[in-house]
C-alpha cells in the first residue's frame, strides 16, 4: 500500500477517535455543598412589674439602665395605688414583681401565699409633705393650718387603697384635727391623682410624697410631716409566686438595689431602705 494512503488512513482513525472522545459524556462535576446556618432565635422574657404610682418617673428612668445589661428582658409596668395592685394580683393578674408603697399590701399578699417570701426586701423610703398650687395665697406652712376656714378642699389618697392617704389620716389623727378636716377631704385613687388635683387648682392643698412634689413645677411644698406622726413609709419589693419568670424577676430586683438604680431613686427624693 502506498505510504500516502497509509498515512491518510492513520490520520482518519485518529480523527474518528478524537471525535468519539469529544462526544462522550463527561463526568458530572461534584456539586458544591450548601451550608445551612441554623436561624438564631433570641428568646425574650417579658416581666410585668406592678408598682406604686409614686415610683413611675424613677422606674421609667431606670428602665434603659437595666435593659443595657439585660437585653433579653423586656420590662412592662402597671403603676397604680398599692391597694389596687394587691387586688389585681389576688385576682390572677400575670404580675412578676410587686413594689408597694406600704408594708400592709405586701403583708396581705404574703399571708395569702402570693409572693416568694425569700425575695421580699425593703427597697425605699419616702416622706409625706403638704403641697399647694404655686399661685396659692393661703400662706400655709403647717398641717394644722388646714383647719382654717379659708382652706376649702384638701386632696388626699383614699386611705383604704392608697398608702399616702393612710399616712395622711394617721398624721391628722395624731394632730387631733381629723374630724374637723373630714368635710374638706377630696379623695384620689392614687397619689398622682392627688397631685393632679392640686396642680389643676381643684384642691386648695394636698398630701403627697416628697417624690411627687419634686417632679411637679405647678405645686410647692409648704410642710413636711414629722416621722413620728405616721407609720414608717417603706416600699417593699418581692417576686410573685405565680410568676413564670422567677429568675429574671430576681435579677430585676437585684438590679434595683444596685448603685446605678439607687442613684436614680435618690435623684427623685427617695431614701434607700436598710
Amino acid at each position: 500500500m502506498p505510504k500516502r494512503i497509509l498515512y491518510f488512513l492513520i490520520g482518519l482513525v485518529f480523527a474518528v477517535l478524537l471525535s468519539v472522545g469529544a462526544c462522550s459524556p463527561s463526568a458530572t462535576p461534584p456539586q458544591a455543598t450548601k451550608t445551612i446556618t441554623p436561624a438564631v432565635t433570641s428568646q425574650t422574657t417579658t416581666l410585668l412589674t406592678a408598682a406604686a404610682a409614686s415610683l413611675q418617673n424613677a422606674i421609667e428612668e431606670i428602665n434603659p439602665l437595666f435593659k443595657s445589661a439585660n437585653s433579653e428582658v423586656e420590662l412592662k409596668y402597671n403603676f397604680a395605688a398599692s391597694g389596687l395592685l394587691q387586688q389585681q394580683i389576688e385576682q390572677g393578674a400575670p404580675v412578676d414583681v410587686i413594689i408597694s408603697a406600704a408594708a400592709q399590701q405586701m403583708d396581705n399578699l404574703q399571708k395569702k401565699d402570693f409572693i416568694l417570701t425569700d425575695t421580699r426586701r425593703q427597697l425605699l423610703t419616702n416622706s409625706l409633705v403638704l403641697i399647694v398650687p404655686n399661685n396659692s395665697s393661703l400662706n400655709l406652712i403647717s398641717f394644722e393650718q388646714l383647719t382654717d376656714s379659708n382652706v376649702g378642699k384638701i386632696a388626699m389618697g383614699e386611705p383604704r387603697s392608697v398608702p399616702a392617704g393612710k399616712y395622711a389620716e394617721e398624721v391628722f389623727t395624731k394632730l387631733g384635727i381629723i374630724e374637723e378636716l373630714r368635710p374638706k377631704f377630696v379623695y384620689g385613687n392614687s397619689v398622682r391623682n392627688v397631685l393632679s388635683a392640686v396642680e389643676s387648682g381643684n384642691a386648695d392643698a394636698g398630701i403627697v410624697y416628697l417624690t411627687d412634689a419634686k417632679i411637679s413645677k405647678q405645686v410647692k411644698q409648704v410642710a413636711t410631716a414629722a416621722k413620728d406622726l405616721h407609720s414608717p413609709i417603706i416600699y417593699p419589693i418581692a417576686v410573685i409566686k405565680a410568676s413564670q419568670n422567677q429568675e429574671s424577676a430576681k435579677t430585676y430586683i437585684q438590679f434595683l438595689t444596685s448603685n446605678p438604680a439607687q442613684d436614680v431613686f435618690k435623684k427623685y427624693g427617695f431614701g434607700i431602705a436598710n
